[in-house]
């Protein structure tokens, strides 16, 4: 009986439905880890049909193809350390979420997953059957125990593989992003340690999804919840880990403790990757998007330089009468400091032509809010068509404090593919420019220093769309609309408890009654990156007709 285990653990990125292409970087860490020595090499949750895959998994042509991946790879692996990967499993006509160990040639375990989250981003009740707890398989004379993610965050099912002879805990997990994510993570697996006495792998993919991003922050952690070694947060990498039989157990070796990034920067690197992954698994690799000369075009602009280099975005100016000189001389300047392209086109001709072939059927009425949608809705348009032409995918610039009150017109400027900023309140909007501008990282493709002129922070925001417009004309202060946002959406507090935080009751009753009649533009919204766990898509699901309204707080 061999006194040390070394395990290679894989913190990567698969894609949704690249079998082929996952099964391939799997074969490729377990060759990295026979150079190595290893005793095992590990991938992640689902790895080899990507995570999270939705009702795709439910296709039985794309289960089969995936076990038949499993088993090539099994038979390819043969001569050389164990390979442990997740992947779906068929049992009595039962689907489930399976991790499977791979030895000699052939599949010698199959663990099934037995608690299946249904909250948040996750639907897997609806996907996969709850399975028994597994016991421990051995792997060159070591016993391990393999919690399938959401396991490792109930007591049981580690307690029993304790029980039942483990002797190290791997967790293999897609588990995503937002704010807070890498402490909780943390404080749960230190629970698992301290309750079995057992050393404990966290191991977590890392890469974009539709609107999720996995973080990676895998993590090994010692008897007595000691940190051994911390992955970095976002970044695939690769590490050897090596495990030592004491006489009180198994303890792994420290190795390097990857700082975690402040949410700020994690936020912004997810917003990054988000996008990036979702153009590359899309196929794209160019962006489009309208300048305005305002902050959250400003920002969706850095972000999508960052993510796929300046020269892969096209920024495209579309004034009006209504637009002033210094948004001009903003959008130029901003697109500059970036190095991206920025062409003009004007609207007033496209404009003129739809107030004339309109004009007989508005006789009569007074200009409003019709006529300033239009404006949106040609801009629209016009970029559409050069996302058409040009095959770059159009990004759409809304934050979460627009889309949460419907302060956007539906094929206007909420046309597009993406929406990086789309979980991320106005506020916030303000705080990350000005992290951007004092910040530079090694991933970062675009210039360092101030790429967002202080003058587009600085001015009071307008969708200038009539003279001498501001969005407080038709919102609340965004400092105030915000605070009434989060405490509705993100905390699910009455009227009566967002009033009694200091706000006003009219106000908090004009901001619910905005959010709920706007549900059907969120319906209708481009994707974008999720930052918390009240992203509007999966996380806030809310019918799109709705009578109800809160009556707390009133008189």
């Amino acid at each position: 009986m061999s006194d040390t285990f070394r395990l290679t653990l894989a913190q990567l990125n698969p894609t949704v439905g690249a079998i082929a292409a996952n099964a391939a970087q799997a074969r490729a860490v377990w060759a990295e880890a026979k150079a190595a020595r290893a005793d095992m090499a590990a991938l992640t949750e689902m790895f080899i049909t990507g995570y999270q895959t939705q009702d795709l998994i439910l296709k039985p042509a794309f289960v089969t193809d995936a076990i038949a991946a499993i088993e090539t790879l099994a038979r390819d692996c043969a001569d050389g350390p164990a390979l442990g990967i997740g992947g779906p499993a068929r049992r009595d006509g039962r689907l489930y979420n399976a991790y499977y160990i791979l030895q000699g040639g052939r599949v010698t375990a199959t663990v099934l997953k037995h608690h299946l989250p249904n909250d948040g981003v996750f639907d897997e009740k609806r996907l996969f059957a709850p399975a028994d707890v597994h016991g421990p398989y051995v792997v060159n004379g070591v016993r391990i125990g393999t919690p399938i993610c959401e396991d490792s965050w109930h007591a049981d099912v580690a307690e029993t593989l304790a029980e039942t002879g483990a002797e190290i805990l791997l967790v293999p997990n897609g588990s995503p992003y937002h704010r807070g994510k890498p402490d909780l993570r943390l404080n749960l697996m230190v629970s698992r340690v301290v309750e079995t006495g057992l050393p404990l792998v966290y191991l977590n993919m890392t890469g974009g999804q539709d609107d999720q991003v996995f973080d990676g922050c895998s993590m090994v952690l010692n008897p007595g919840g000691h940190l051994a070694v911390q992955f970095p947060q976002f970044d695939d990498c690769i590490t050897h880990v090596d495990f030592n039989r004491t006489a009180d157990g198994w303890q792994a070796e420290k190795g390097t403790i990857a700082p975690i990034p402040p949410v700020a920067e994690a936020d912004y690197r997810a917003m990054t990757i988000g996008l990036h992954d979702y153009l590359a698994k899309s196929g794209f690799s160019k962006v489009v998007l309208g300048l305005s000369g305002g902050i959250d075009s400003a920002l969706v602009a850095t972000i999508a330089a960052d993510a796929l280099g300046p020269e892969n975005v096209h920024c495209v100016m579309l004034p009006s009468a209504f637009t002033s000189p210094h948004s001009l001389e903003d959008a130029a300047e901003c697109a500059r400091r970036l190095g991206a392209r920025l062409d003009t086109i004007p609207i007033s001709g496209p404009q003129e032509a739809v107030g004339a072939a309109l004009a007989p059927l508005f006789a009569g009425t007074e200009p409003g809010i019709t006529e300033e949608n239009i404006q949106s809705r040609l801009r629209g348009l016009l970029l559409m068509a050069l996302s058409n032409k040009f095959g770059a995918m159009l990004l759409t610039t809304g934050n979460k404090s627009e889309v949460a009150v419907g302060y956007c017109t539906i094929y206007g400027d909420m046309n597009g593919g993406y929406n990086p900023i789309k979980d991320l309140w106005k506020t916030r909007v303000f705080d990350t420019c000005r992290w951007r501008n004092e910040n530079h990282r090694p991933w970062m493709k675009a210039p360092r220093g101030e790429v967002i002129p202080q003058r587009i922070i600085d001015k009071p925001p307008s969708a200038e769309l009539r003279p001498d417009q501001r969005d407080d004309d038709s919102l609340p202060p965004y400092h105030i609309l915000d605070a009434i946002l989060e405490g509705l959406v993100e905390k699910d507090l009455s009227v009566a408890e967002v009033v009694a935080q200091g706000h006003d009751l009219t106000t908090v009753k004009r901001v619910e009654s905005l959010l709920y009649t706007s549900e059907w533009k969120r319906f209708q919204a481009a994707p974008g990156v999720r930052l918390t766990q009240k992203a509007f898509w999966l996380d806030r699901r809310y019918p799109m007709v709705n009578r109800w309204r809160d009556g707390s707080g009133v008189a």
